[in-house]
């Protein structure tokens, strides 16, 4: 190793570590800020594993299909405060997309079991085009993503809830297969969600603040989600989503699908959701699927 290489890895391992206090510190601030509300009826916490497939170019002239298995677990202090951990395990069919770079939300993982219930804290992944480090197939694990989230505005009769949340992403997965960005990145959401009678709604947007790698020409990105439901007989919840974002990398383009998802109570603390999804933009999955089950305690 060169001097000049020695330290430009010292600077890299200096500022990821003064990016890891800041999280760390933005996160605990967030949960003191929050009312130590006592905890209402209602799931204490949330544990789900989820299965979701896609297959698409991105622009890239070669077809990629990747897994992504998500195993969550979620925490309700009180009735409106929610903490989430998601440990994620990936497999493309090559390392030319980096199916680590979108993770926003909306997805499968964190839904609660309510069909509009606590814990509603969000998370997804897609892919996005990029050049990885060859074409074969690589597995492992992913970027693990940790959130925190508080019902700011409760729901009411003319008022919809409003929940901001925080999200930190781990650069847990490896890089060098395209299974991750090498990089912390930070988020900041705002959902809002409403029903009315069986009618159920939700829209959601975000930012995210990523940061530099030396292999992904990475940028901060806007992401956002939005869907409508009707439930059925108090157990079943069908529901068109639409969730999008800005390019996450320099050169790419933003990122868009319908998704068409059903959420099934199959008893008063499980719950069962999945979905068929179609990709609208180049740089989106051609088409997509997933399912995945969850248990409150």
């Amino acid at each position: 190793m060169t001097v000049e290489t020695g330290r430009l890895h010292r600077m890299e391992m200096v500022r990821t570590s003064d990016r890891l206090r800041r999280m760390s510190c933005l996160l605990a601030a967030f949960a003191l800020s929050c009312p130590a509300l006592a905890h209402a009826a209602g799931p204490l916490a949330t544990v789900g594993v989820g299965f979701e497939f896609a297959s698409g170019t991105y622009g890239t002239g070669h077809r990629t299909e990747s897994v992504y298995v998500p195993l969550t677990a979620a925490y309700y202090p009180t009735d409106r405060l929610a903490f989430s951990l998601e440990i994620p395990f990936l497999y493309q069919s090559n390392s030319q997309v980096n199916t680590g770079l979108f993770t926003g939300a909306g997805s499968t993982a964190m839904h609660g079991m309510s069909m509009m219930g606590p814990g509603t804290l969000g998370s997804t992944s897609s892919s996005s085009s990029t050049a990885g480090s060859g074409g074969s197939a690589e597995s492992g694990l992913g970027d693990m993503i940790a959130k925190a989230g508080y019902v700011l505005v409760p729901e009411g009769d003319y008022k919809p809830k409003i929940r901001p949340y925080l999200q930190v992403k781990f650069p847990t997965g490896d890089q060098n297969k395209a299974l991750g960005t090498g990089t912390f990145s930070e988020s900041i959401f705002v959902e809002l969600s409403k029903q009315l009678g069986n009618w159920y709604s939700f829209a959601e947007t975000g930012y995210t603040f990523q940061g530099s790698s030396s292999r992904i020409a990475l940028k901060n990105y806007l992401s956002y989600d939005a869907g409508i439901g009707y439930g059925i007989a108090d157990s079943f919840l069908p529901m068109v989503i639409v969730k999008g974002s800005g390019a996450p990398v320099a050169g790419s383009g933003d990122l868009l699908e319908v998704r068409l998802k059903l959420k099934y109570l199959a008893t008063q603390s499980t719950g069962i959701e999945g979905y068929l999804a179609k990709g609208i933009t180049t740089n989106s999955p051609d088409y997509g699927s997933g399912l995945a089950v969850f248990h409150d305690f």
